[in-house]
């Protein structure tokens, strides 16, 4: 990045006020750093606020996460969503849902709006219902991506959004030298959202980056 573009970033990542968001303006440090602990990398403030914005912008009453971490992402669905809207959130590690629902408990969110699932995502996804979700969120370096993508266009509504942090991933994405497999992958589910004719699609540079795309409603 040159001097200007690491300033703008900067400044775009501290002008997110989280403060307010819950009753605590602690919950999401401490949910921070319960991440840090289990290596689970959570979003960044700036891609956060996109993920709060997107939630409330379709006014989402159902929503689906994959990769819960330590929760940090999932309260900015939450805090984003309809006030009685519903995330399914979807983690392998059951270290990580436990520090989620500490997080949960902690943002005194009631219990009925999460549904935590233990699980591989694209076993677990896969049982999910078509077309019912207003917002579908995966990392972009999650396993098996392409695959979950197209899980993705399948539980979306017409007019839903699919969200993707991490689309960046860490600067590798931009750089041509980097040529391991994950940013290889990364690139991939990059290209396949951008030529999907049923998918209008934008990408950011919040936070690590975010994908942002909208299931075209149907003619």
């Amino acid at each position: 990045m040159t001097p200007g573009k690491v300033a703008g970033w900067a400044h775009g990542e501290e002008f997110v006020e989280e403060a307010g968001l819950f009753s605590d303006d602690q919950v999401l440090a401490r949910a921070r750093e319960r991440g840090s602990e289990l290596g689970a990398t959570p979003v960044l403030p700036g891609a956060g606020a996109l993920l709060r914005v997107l939630a409330a912008a379709v006014n989402a009453r159902a929503a689906v996460e994959i990769g819960t971490g330590s929760g940090v992402g999932s309260l900015y669905l939450l805090s984003g969503m309809h006030p009685d809207g519903v995330l399914t959130t979807i983690d392998p590690e059951v270290e990580n849902q436990r520090a989620a629902r500490e997080a949960f408990v902690e943002a005194k969110i009631r219990s009925p709006r999460v549904r935590t699932i233990a699980g591989q995502p694209r076993d677990v996804i896969g049982r999910l219902t078509d077309h019912a979700y207003d917002l579908v969120s995966f990392p972009a370096h999650a396993p098996h991506a392409l695959e979950l993508l197209e899980h993705a266009r399948r539980l979306l509504r017409p007019g839903g959004v699919l969200v993707i942090p991490h689309a960046l991933y860490h600067d590798r994405v931009a750089d041509p030298a980097a040529r391991d497999a994950t940013t290889q992958a990364v690139r991939a589910l990059l290209r396949a959202v951008s030529e999907s004719e049923d998918l209008i699609s934008v990408l950011t540079g919040s936070g690590d980056g975010v994908l942002a795309a909208v299931l075209r409603p149907m003619a």
